[in-house]
This record gives structure tokens, sequence and C-alpha cells, in this order.
């Protein structure tokens, strides 16, 4: 249903990190087969548990004998516990599966992340690939949301000249009716904001126009998407467009755009972490996470689009290429990424963004 919802967008049908936990939550899934000896698989996550379950329940079809454990966490925390625990001297998780692309490429860089060279590295797409050691597993584009009763009479923006265009037409009626990820707090949000700089000259045209509208800011997608679905937002700018589709898969009012000018995708990152306590688990994890099944259930069941190129059909990076071609420009993996976690450039663009978020 949800990837239908996002298929009427990409073909101009549809008219008028998911967040972490506070704190690690570890939930434990025994071995299918009764073994109360059974090795057991850890994972460290930022994905939500009810959407992981489909994953887990696939491996463990497959794997009866291996029982898993479960860690789900915010990004950062993911990144910190495998440097403090490898730093240390002791085991850490086995599988690391994560949204905040550059952490997870800087675990790699660092030497805290080890080689998985499994059957579908060599057909893996290069740009979902740095050196066999971290892997983009899933394809998600960045949009615009927007409440659909309040466009009943013009059509929502569909490139950022015309998001501009809409916030500059209507003025104070909209004030405070704008939302988006607060870049300090919010990951994927810099993420997002650190690509659009790269592929839009004038993005900070964009910038000046939201604090013109009193934009809203907030670091997960959940808050953004609930104040559309409601109506006390008309638009929010730069949504990560899988939360954004299971809303409208529930929300009649949510409306999905995929811009037009172009679209981030950004990818959640697998990798073996270093110091795994299992790291034969963790490969066998990650190969089932690549594989054509386990990028079926990401697709099907998760309604997170899939990478692979064995994986057609609905909700996968193959099927949006098709229909959207140039327009989608997925963030690479690669040490690029890294660019902003120097603090002084990431220090630079907050500035950058904050000042211009106030210049009226």
């Amino acid at each position: 249903m949800r990837f239908l919802i996002l298929c009427l967008c990409l073909v101009g049908l549809c008219s008028g990190a998911l967040p972490g936990s506070a704190a690690a939550q570890v939930l434990m899934f025994p071995a299918l087969s009764g073994k109360k000896d059974a090795p057991v698989l850890t994972v460290y996550s930022s994905l939500d548990e009810p959407l992981a379950k489909p994953m887990i329940d696939g491996f463990q079809a497959a794997n009866p004998d291996v029982a898993v454990s479960y860690e789900d966490m915010l990004t950062g925390e993911i990144y910190d516990r495998i440097v403090r625990e490898t730093d240390a001297g002791t085991k850490t998780a086995d599988f690391a599966f994560s949204s905040a692309m550059d952490l997870q490429v800087k675990l790699a860089n660092d030497g805290y992340a080890q080689a998985s060279d499994l059957p579908m590295s060599d057909r893996w797409p290069d740009w979902a690939n740095w050196r066999n050691t971290v892997y983009a597993l899933t394809f998600e584009p960045a949009v615009f949301v927007y409440n659909k009763p309040s466009f009943q009479h013009e059509a929502p923006p569909s490139t950022r000249a015309e998001f501009i265009e809409f916030l500059q037409k209507h003025g104070d009626s909209i004030h405070g009716r704008i939302g988006t990820y607060d870049i300090e707090r919010s990951g994927v949000g810099f993420l997002f904001m650190s690509r659009d700089q790269e592929q839009f000259g004038d993005i900070w045209s964009v910038v000046r126009a939201m604090g013109a509208a009193g934009v809203k800011l907030y670091s997960t997608s959940g808050a953004i998407l609930e104040r559309v679905a409601d109506g006390r937002f008309l638009l929010g700018y730069n949504i990560v467009g899988s939360y954004a589709a299971d809303w409208a898969s529930r929300s009649p009012n949510v409306g999905i755009v995929l811009p037009k000018d172009y679209t981030v995708v950004m990818s959640r990152i697998g990798l073996v972490p270093q110091a795994a306590a299992h790291s034969d688990l963790g490969k066998r994890y990650l190969e089932f996470f690549m594989s054509k099944e386990g990028q079926t259930i990401m697709a099907r069941e998760l309604q997170i689009p899939a990478v692979s190129p064995e994986v057609a059909g609905n909700n996968t990076a193959t099927t949006m290429r098709e229909m959207l071609g140039g327009q989608l420009k997925p963030v690479p993996v690669s040490l690029g990424l890294m660019v902003y976690l120097d603090q002084v450039k990431r220090a630079r663009l907050i500035s950058k963004w904050n000042e211009e978020l106030r210049h009226q």
C-alpha cells in the first residue's frame, strides 16, 4: 500500500533516524530450533523493532539454530558503543545497521569495521559499496509532504523554486505552518542539507523563505508528519520518503511529492564491526540483508525501497530509477560522507543555516 502511494506520486497522479529510542532497548529472539545454547547474533540498529522483526524472522527461518539479540538505539549511540567497546578491548555487535551514513563510513575508515566479501558484493551497485566493508541496503528519497485538504485549489510545490514561490505568495496566511528537520539535532536532516548545498546553487534562498514563513524545526520525521496529517502544517521539506509513505498509507490527508528538480536519496548502511563477537554470524546476517529474499522482505514487508539489482517490481531502486532516471541523486557510500564530520565545516554549515533562517 505504501509503495502504491509513492508510485502515484512518481507518475504525477497523487493530488490535493525511523528514529531510534532515547535509550537502547534489548530484545531477545530465541533460536527457532529451541536450542538453549544457540549462538547469539547481536545487532545494534536504529530501525525500530516492529520494522526490524520481519527481517529477523526471515533470517531465523533460514538459520533456525541462531538466536538474535536486537538493540534498538540512536545512530550516535551505535557509533559510540562500537568505538568505546572496541577501544576497551571487549567485543561489540556482530552487525550494525544505521541511517547515519557518515558515521558508518567513519567506523570503516577508522578501522572499526571489517571487510565482508559476500556472494552479492561484486554485483552490488558501485555507489552503494565501499571496499566490501560498508553497504547501502536501502534506497530512500527525501520528499516534500503536504496536507491534501489544504491543496484542493492549487497543486503543491514540485520543485524548490515552486516551494519558494508558494511560501512568498501566501505570506502571513501560512506563517508557522511549515516544518523540516533541525539540522543541529537530526543527522538525516544535516545529511539532506549538505547534499542540497551541493546540488542546488540557490539553496539558501529556500532556507530564507522557510525562515520568513516561520518554519518549525524537529529532530524526527514523525513530529512533522503528525502535524501535516492533522492540518497544523501545510508542508514538510526534505522528509525521509519511507516514513512519509508509511504515514500516507494510514492518513488520507498526507500527500507526497518527489521534487522534480532533483531528489536526494539516502540509505541505511550495514557493516560488520572489527571487534564483533561472532563475525561469522554478522556476515551471515549481512548476506541475508543483501540476498534476493532479504531485499524482497525489505521492500514488501518493511516497505523500505530495496537496493539489490536482483529485486525488481514494487518498491525498489530499479523501478524508481526506471521511472525517474537522473532526477534521483543517491548519496554515494564514500569518504565524501565524512566531510561534514569535520567540526569546523559542520559548525560553519549550521551557522550559515541559522543565519539564513533569521534573515528576513
